[in-house]
């Protein structure tokens, strides 16, 4: 079976269950907003009123949460971390589950290239968290579209969405790359879990305290966050840059280690 259509298939069911999630998670967090948008700037002193460590850690920081937009800022910071989760644990999983399942025969026996097995499961990793992030868009745009009441928001749905994808695309090669690099597969998940923990645990100890502004640099959550995509001065070029090399970087890392390594049967 060609190897991109049998990755396709084994992540299937998987990628069901996490567009289900993603779809839940944006009508729950708008029929929120259809419930409180009636107080309209009430809610935003409530907001205020509350310690800056509990504001970032709800993700309302320089939000309006009187309008759909401003609401679906902070839902959209949900939405990052389930999209960066499933990549990053796709990343992992399609690199190594061969060899933690005992079944690396299955990719000895086929007269191809270790160049041509990377190849097609990236290609099939970038299928699935494509249709991941078309899913989101899709729900997101009709289900905020319903509540935002004539509010243009569709242009800055999709500009999240791109955010999105190129965070899940780091992601999704951090865990490549170590999945490549570990010679325990079964470290492979663990490991790039607790590094997306950890650089989404950093983004909130960033936006509480200022001085610690100089490491945004290093944690990609701060890339594309929906306040200043929205609201700010979109894309910032360095951002986009340094995601660029991180991917590039990620994606040689890869290849270069899965070709010299020695596959356990």
């Amino acid at each position: 079976m060609n190897i991109f259509i049998r990755e396709i298939k084994a992540n299937r069911k998987s990628l069901i269950l996490w567009c289900i999630g993603v779809i839940l998670m944006v009508v729950a967090g708008m029929g929120k907003y259809g419930v409180v948008s009636s107080s309209g700037e009430y809610m935003n002193d409530i907001i205020s009123s509350m310690p800056k460590s509990l504001q970032v850690m709800l993700g309302t920081v320089s939000l309006d949460l009187s309008k759909a937009s401003g609401f679906y800022g902070v839902i959209f910071s949900y939405l990052v971390l389930m999209a960066t989760i499933h990549a990053s644990m796709l990343g992992a999983n399609i690199i190594s589950k061969e060899e933690r399942d005992k079944t690396a025969e299955f990719l000895m026996v086929k007269p191809i290239s270790r160049n041509k097995v990377i190849t097609s499961k990236l290609l099939a990793a970038f299928f699935n968290i494509a249709i991941f992030n078309i899913i989101t868009l899709i729900s997101s745009i009709t289900i905020v579209d319903y509540y935002a009441k004539g509010e243009g928001i569709t242009s800055d749905i999709v500009i999240l969405m791109i955010g999105m994808f190129i965070l899940q695309l780091i992601f999704l090669t951090i865990g490549t790359g170590i999945a490549a690099i570990s010679k325990n597969p079964k470290v492979a998940t663990t490991a790039s879990t607790g590094i997306l923990l950890i650089t989404f645990i950093l983004s909130m100890i960033v936006d509480m305290n200022s001085n610690l502004d100089g490491l945004k640099y290093i944690i990609p959550f701060k890339y594309y966050e929906a306040k200043n995509l929205m609201f700010g001065g979109g894309f910032e070029p360095a951002f986009v840059i340094l995601s660029v090399i991180i991917i590039a970087v990620l994606l040689c890392t890869t290849y270069v280690f899965y070709r010299k390594r020695d596959l356990n049967v």
